[in-house]
């Protein structure tokens, strides 16, 4: 028996299956309109945890007032801004060593007066710590040169940092030749910072015995990356948040040393590590 023939439409032509076409043209456009809606909602969850870090970086510690009005009424402690960053110098000084010093992560500036202001007590040295973009020195790593090129009248410079701003001064020390000295509250540089290759460097690597945030092992497990001449000096009892006046921070360790006494303590190895490099 011979086949069917196939149906024709009204020009005589052959007719294509109609139930099979539908199917596909139906189907054909679902696939891109998913893709689109899982894009979508990507790009809605990373633009809203984008906001949530800028929010959080944006928000910075709590200043300790009280700390920092009794430095600012300290008659031996001159306390100014410049443009974008804290100046600190003894009154009746004009060091020609300044101390460009970058914030811990979400610190303000002027929650290291207190702690510097027992520094500068014991030796002449101007220090000037930056406001850096979102209160967080890694996102201003060079600020150091906006501060070196504004203050004219200091002839000699060393960097330093509390914390992550530690780490971003290691930085900047590495490339700036006319750094002459790196201090480090809590810190320690990167693999990738190569200041060890500084050898002209003095200073020192401060550290605390009771600091649950930049441990003891983990500064001096990183020891190797810092020159010869930037050794590491232990505060006994000495936490995280005593390097500044912000208050507790958490998952720190719990000091077995008062405010005053650790900021006297860190007064004393800062300022003789400042006074070994002169």
């Amino acid at each position: 028996m011979a086949d069917a023939a196939p149906p024709h439409g009204p020009d005589g032509t052959a007719a294509e299956p109609a139930a099979s076409g539908a199917a596909s043209e139906q189907a054909a456009p679902r696939r891109p309109r998913r893709l689109r809606r899982v894009l979508l909602v990507a790009a809605v969850v990373a633009g809203l945890a984008l906001l949530g870090v800028i929010a959080w970086a944006g928000t910075p510690r709590t200043l300790e007032e009280d700390r920092f009005e009794a430095v600012i009424d300290d008659p031996a402690i001159v306390v100014d801004e410049g443009e974008g960053y804290l100046r600190l110098t003894p009154a009746d000084a004009e060091p020609d060593l300044g101390v460009v010093f970058y914030p811990g992560a979400r610190v303000p500036p002027g929650a290291y007066a207190a702690t510097w202001a027992e520094v500068l007590r014991r030796t002449d040295v101007t220090v000037l710590i930056p406001s850096v973009t979102l209160n967080l020195a890694v996102l201003s790593p060079n600020r150091a040169a906006d501060v070196i090129a504004a203050e004219e009248g200091i002839e000699r410079w060393w960097v330093g940092g509390h914390s992550l701003g530690g780490t971003m001064a290691a930085s900047y020390a590495s490339d700036d030749p006319d750094v002459e000295g790196l201090l480090l509250w809590a810190s320690f540089p990167t693999e990738g910072s190569e200041v060890a290759a500084r050898e002209d460097l003095v200073g020192a690597s401060i550290a605390g015995s009771r600091d649950g945030l930049s441990t003891l092992e983990e500064i001096t497990a990183r020891a190797g990356l810092l020159p010869d001449g930037v050794p590491i000096e232990v505060i006994e009892g000495m936490n995280h948040a005593q390097f500044g006046a912000y208050g507790e921070q958490a998952r720190d360790g719990e000091p077995t040393l008062s405010d005053a006494e650790a900021a006297e303590a860190l007064a004393e190895v800062t300022a003789e590590a400042l006074e070994a490099g002169r």
